[in-house]
């Protein structure tokens, strides 16, 4: 019994990372569409998130402004700002910009859902305040739906120093955009980056206050035979968080609002309704959510099972090998950009903060208003 958990630990701690994209690999590719529209100039609605932003309004303003695509319809949807924010975008008003407003505060989702109801365009494009958008960056992703089977496109992020340069992309953020670009070719994505992402209007139309919008939007698409895709060629930039603590809160509250969508709309792992799709969301998310619990209980048996010698000793070691590693990166901070510890120690902190937001999820926690962190 002790052995079989033990390889059911093991299995389960390099599934989502490792055998998930080899099976994808495998699987075959979703047929594309070529039945496109040889002439696609829909009408676009601009979608802007805030909540007391007066002090990057402006800037993120000017930046949509600058953007290439004609007559561009811009919404500030105001989580019920308290602060100059709305009087800064009315003082627009005379560009084009529109002030939606949710004058009772219920979350990101609920200011999106009064801008969607105010929009105009086919297809509606969402960005947060923090997001910079490139010019072209419009026109390129509005291309996508051409496609008629494409319901929603997200775009690819990119990280931009205090110095104002772009950062080298990471390992980590490499490989995810390795993922979404294999599950484009599949079923389509499973999430969307939330911070800059167009779909069509009818995609829309049911909109969850209650669960991410990245997360509902791939949703709806796969409810409605159309997939998301990733757009490679579409990027969206912007700082990291400058504060650890910060960066660990909002990981926080990523994980636990993910916990919430499928614990609202469990159909979606339902292989008989939702097919592919299912086994995507699966493997790319209860899978990963569950990988430090994986974690822990082959630590736990791996000390029994070192007894009996060979692959299992081998397997033991590795971990003391890797924790000794993590541990070291934390106790000396200067070591954590070594290129031999800074994967590890993401790793681990990645997966203290899904175990430490699945307790909270468990025991209630559920966060639809938050305070945006400052970049």
């Amino acid at each position: 019994m002790i052995e079989l958990l033990f390889w059911i630990a093991l299995t389960g701690s390099i599934y989502s990372y490792f055998v998930y994209p080899f099976l994808l690999r495998l699987s075959p590719k979703r047929l594309v569409n070529q039945d496109t529209a040889p002439e696609f100039h829909p009408n676009v609605s601009l979608i802007v998130t805030a909540h007391n932003e007066e002090n990057r309004i402006v800037k993120k303003l000017e930046n949509c402004l600058a953007i290439d695509y004609p007559d561009l319809e811009i919404i500030v949807a105001s989580d019920a700002s308290s602060d100059g924010t709305d009087r800064i975008v009315q003082s627009y008003a005379e560009q084009g910009v529109i002030l939606a407003r949710a004058e009772e505060r219920k979350g990101k989702e609920y200011a999106q859902l009064q801008a969607i109801k105010a929009a105009k365009g086919e297809i509606l494009v969402f960005s947060d305040v923090a997001t910079d958008i490139p010019p072209e960056a419009l026109q390129k992703m509005v291309a996508y739906f051409r496609d008629s089977m494409i319901g929603a496109v997200s775009s690819e992020d990119r990280f931009i120093t205090r110095d104002g340069n772009v950062a080298g992309e990471g390992a980590y953020v490499k490989y995810e955009m390795w993922l979404r670009r294999l599950e484009s070719e599949r079923a389509g994505l499973v999430g969307l980056s939330g911070s800059f992402f167009a779909a069509r209007k009818e995609v829309c139309r049911e909109w969850d206050i209650a669960a991410p919008s990245d997360f509902n939007t791939a949703l709806n698409c796969a409810g409605q035979e159309l997939v998301a895709v990733s757009a490679p060629d579409v990027l969206g930039y912007y700082q990291d968080v400058a504060d650890s603590k910060k960066e660990y809160e909002r990981k926080l509250r990523t994980i636990i609002r993910g916990l919430t969508a499928l614990e609202r709309h469990p159909e979606v792992v339902n292989p008989l309704r939702y097919g592919w799709f299912s086994f995507q969301v699966i493997s790319h998310k209860l899978m990963r959510w569950a990988v430090p619990w994986f974690l822990l209980l082959l630590f736990v048996l791996s000390v029994p099972m070192a007894g009996r010698g060979g692959l299992y000793s081998i397997i033991l070691l590795a971990q003391l090998v890797f924790y000794s590693a993590v541990l070291l990166a934390y106790l000396r901070p200067a070591l954590r950009n070594n290129k031999y510890l800074k994967i590890p120690f993401f790793f681990i902190q990645v997966n203290l903060a899904i175990a430490h937001a699945t307790i909270r999820f468990l025991t209630g926690t559920r966060m639809t208003v938050w305070t945006p962190s400052k970049r």
